[in-house]
């Protein structure tokens, strides 16, 4: 009797139970009737065939005798030939200037600056120096962001935020030695030399 009213309670139970949607149901997929083989049910462009041995082509570049088969001297010379006359050498040419633009050129700075970074050539007040520096750098997310604010400022000559208080014409760490090498990097360079063999 336990085990009939135990069965019957089971029935119940199932009964109640809300029904699942069937998500195997999609405008993409078909019905998955059977759970085992997803494949089936995915769209033929979503497939991805198994790679069978021996069918895939692999590139035989690295073998001498295939490349030599359908190469030759004459066609390598052709193509470097072709491939010379296609070869330009494009001269550097000076920095584009800032039309329109109220932002002052670091780089024109750097490269027009002289003096050693920390050899002070401008008058400064220090009083509150290293607070004020400390603050008002703090809010730049790079050197180069507050030189140009320190320019735009009226710097070198002045320092209305206390930037620059060694007064060397450099804000906040910031150096003009990258831009000067580069220079000097590039007045060195020789002339490209272009063979015509």
């Amino acid at each position: 009797m336990r085990i009939f009213l135990m069965a019957i309670g089971l029935v119940a139970t199932a009964a109640c139970t809300p029904q699942i949607p069937d998500s195997g149901v999609d405008a993409n997929f078909a019905v998955i009737e059977e759970r085992g083989d997803m494949a089936d049910a995915m769209p033929a462009e979503a497939r991805i065939d198994p790679v069978v041995p021996g069918t895939v082509e692999i590139s035989n570049e690295q073998d001498f005798g295939a490349v030599s088969e359908r190469e030759s001297i004459e066609s390598d010379a052709a193509r470097i030939a072709a491939n010379r006359d296609l070869y330009q050498v494009v001269e550097p040419t000076a920095l584009p200037t800032r039309s329109g633009s109220s932002v002052p050129s670091i780089v024109e700075f750097a490269l027009a600056s002289t003096n050693a970074v920390g050899q002070s050539l401008y008058r400064r007040s220090n009083f509150f120096g290293g607070d004020r520096f400390a603050r008002n750098c703090g809010k730049f997310t790079s050197a180069d962001l507050a030189q140009e604010d320190f320019l735009k400022r009226g710097g070198p000559e002045r320092d209305p935020k206390g930037m620059d208080p060694d007064g060397d014409g450099f804000a906040c760490y910031w150096t003009p030695e990258p831009y000067r090498q580069a220079r000097a990097a590039a007045d060195t360079r020789p002339a490209p030399v272009i063979s015509t063999e």
